[in-house]
């Protein structure tokens, strides 16, 4: 059973999503206005941030601005910090996107993938070209409009603030590279996996978000606040993306939105992998190259699963989840963090490491 969603949560999503709408809705209206043809690609971006999504990076953000001495209450909205949040959604959508076209994904939170939506229009308009490079090329180019919609947000921040942002950006695209390499070589090493889980989604979901936060209330990453945000950002992102890298293994579709064992067809280097093979007999390893193979079936996605739970690799994970957690909340009794801050950020830790979606 998950966690119940912590109540500013929900505060904070409600702010970012009206500032998401006070941006989206005149912008889709005006290109529209323009030319029919870029109402549906302009749409695709407001439809992504209004389908889900836990709003996990705004609060992130909230709770490092608290943590510098920023104002506590979420209902008392500070404009800067709800941009902020608004930006780090529109970044999300972005990365989204780009990975739906790098995954040749068939669904993005229970809507068709904008690739695959726009491949089929093609198709079914009979137009000239390649169907799925029109569809890709489109989804690209959807992405690329959020990646600006997020700066505009961000048009009067401080240096400080820019400085994080640039750099999470740059994470993020690091992580992402390593993620596609060490898919295609097969890379099971715990090392790697452990790197991508900490580039990909650990550092942008909550240290970079704390970080932000204290930027605007004008705490730099690289003080004593930073070190503590970062000491219990940095394990709480990796046991954030371990629970992710479970539910992708074996998590229920109707739940998590994707396919079962979608992470295993796909051949993801994630640490639960890495410690199945690590642990592993010859037999069972011969089961577990099998992932990443276009054609598995479903009778060897729950044979992988099984060998993953028969090594151990899944309990082994489930406690480095646990560990991660303990020693993140113990960072939040460093004397340079807001104790205004430290019960919602100890209530965060339990919400996005038990979870089922």
């Amino acid at each position: 059973m998950s966690v119940a969603t912590p109540a500013s949560v929900a505060v904070i999503a409600q702010q970012v999503d009206e500032r998401l709408e006070a941006l989206l809705g005149p912008e889709l209206e005006r290109w529209a206005a323009l030319d029919a043809d870029l109402a549906e690609p302009m749409g695709q971006v407001r439809q992504l941030v209004r389908a889900g999504g836990k709003r996990l990076r705004p609060a992130f953000c909230h709770w490092g601005y608290v943590a510098a001495g920023g104002a506590g209450d979420p209902t008392s909205a500070v404009p800067a910090i709800v941009d902020i949040g608004a930006a780090f959604e529109l970044m999300h959508a972005f990365a989204l996107f780009h990975d739906d076209v790098m995954d040749d994904a068939d669904e993005r939170r229970g809507a068709v993938a904008t690739h695959r939506l726009f491949a089929d229009l093609h198709a079914v308009g009979g137009w000239a070209g390649e169907s799925r490079r029109f569809g890709e090329g489109v989804a690209i180019l959807v992405g690329d409009l959020a990646f600006v919609y997020s700066d505009m947000l961000l048009a009067g921040a401080s240096a400080e603030v820019w400085g994080v942002w640039n750099e999470l950006r740059i994470e993020l695209n690091v992580g992402q590279l390593l993620d596609i390499v060490g898919s295609v070589r097969a890379d099971r090493s715990l090392e790697r996996a452990e790197r991508v889980c900490r580039y990909k989604s650990g550092k942008y979901t909550v240290e970079r978000p704390l970080h932000m936060g204290a930027a605007a209330a004008g705490v730099r990453p690289d003080s004593d606040l930073g070190a503590a945000l970062s000491a219990y950002g940095l394990p709480l992102g990796e046991a954030f993306q371990m629970r992710d890298d479970v539910m992708g293994a074996f998590g229920d579709a109707a739940v998590t939105g994707k396919p079962v064992g979608g992470d295993l067809r796909e051949g993801k280097p994630t640490p639960l992998l890495a410690r199945a093979y690590g642990a592993a007999d010859d037999a069972q390893r011969e089961i577990l190259d099998r992932v990443g193979s276009p054609q598995i079936t479903d009778d060897e996605v729950a044979q992988i699963q099984q060998v993953i739970v028969d090594t151990g690799a899944l309990t082994a994970l489930e406690a480095e989840i646990d560990r991660r957690v303990v020693a993140a909340v113990a960072a939040l009794g460093a004397p340079a963090v807001d104790r205004s801050a430290v019960e919602e950020l100890t209530a965060l830790a339990a919400y996005v490491t038990d979870r089922v979606s």
